[in-house]
């Protein structure tokens, strides 16, 4: 599979100065910038900014990111699913994760995730790819926004349909744990049929065991 990877740079006015949204970034490049100290919903941010360094370095990782001057207030990333989940089963070179979006609290309210998450598909750049994100309310900020779960899985749902991703059922057990979960999948125009069957018996392990 060709991992098309064209940078783009959009400029979002913030007082009186300019927040930067620009990817796919080089390792080399996100490497000499820092990462803001509330970007900690995963990890601590000195160890969540060595994991954007690392994925930005794989021949499939992107990362796309906002900037206020040197500091990285939000960022998306890309990247194969992980060894240990059912979704790298499939072994698909054209199944990517959308992973982490993380805004920094300061700056929410501005659309940056939904900044951040168009830019990534722009020109075409992952239309031989699917691309799927697993939405668990564990991992959402409720106390942050206020909102109550399916406020927040509206939220992101919405979110994710802006770069045309739709919801797909499953039988995962994570995702089927609690009835807020959920798959969003975009299946590129250039993706082939096949792949799209070998994503359908990934989803649904249980339909296609004899």
């Amino acid at each position: 599979m060709e991992h098309r990877k064209q940078l783009h740079t959009e400029l979002i006015p913030f007082r009186e100065r300019e927040i930067v949204i620009e990817g796919p970034l080089p390792a080399e490049r996100l490497a000499g910038l820092k990462l803001h100290a509330q970007l900690d919903a995963f990890r601590r941010p000195p160890e969540q900014f060595q994991a954007l360094v690392e994925i930005a370095g794989l021949p499939e990782g992107r990362i796309i990111a906002a900037r206020d001057g040197d500091t990285i207030v939000g960022y998306v990333t890309f990247h194969y699913p992980d060894e240990l989940e059912r979704w790298s089963e499939g072994n698909m070179e054209d199944l990517i994760e959308l992973g982490a979006v993380e805004v920094a609290d300061d700056y929410r309210g501005l659309g940056l995730a939904k900044r951040l998450i168009l830019l990534a598909f722009q020109d075409g750049q992952l239309e031989n790819a699917i691309v799927y994100t697993t939405e668990y309310y564990w991992h959402w900020d409720l106390e942050g926004t206020g909102l109550s779960v399916w406020d927040y899985r509206t939220m992101m749902e919405n979110l994710m349909k802006e770069a045309g991703m739709v919801w797909f059922a499953t039988d995962d057990p994570e995702i089927c744990a609690h009835p807020a979960n959920c798959l969003m999948v975009r299946i590129g125009r250039e993706v082939p049929l096949s792949s799209a069957e070998q994503f359908d018996r990934v989803r649904f392990r249980q339909r296609f065991m004899v």
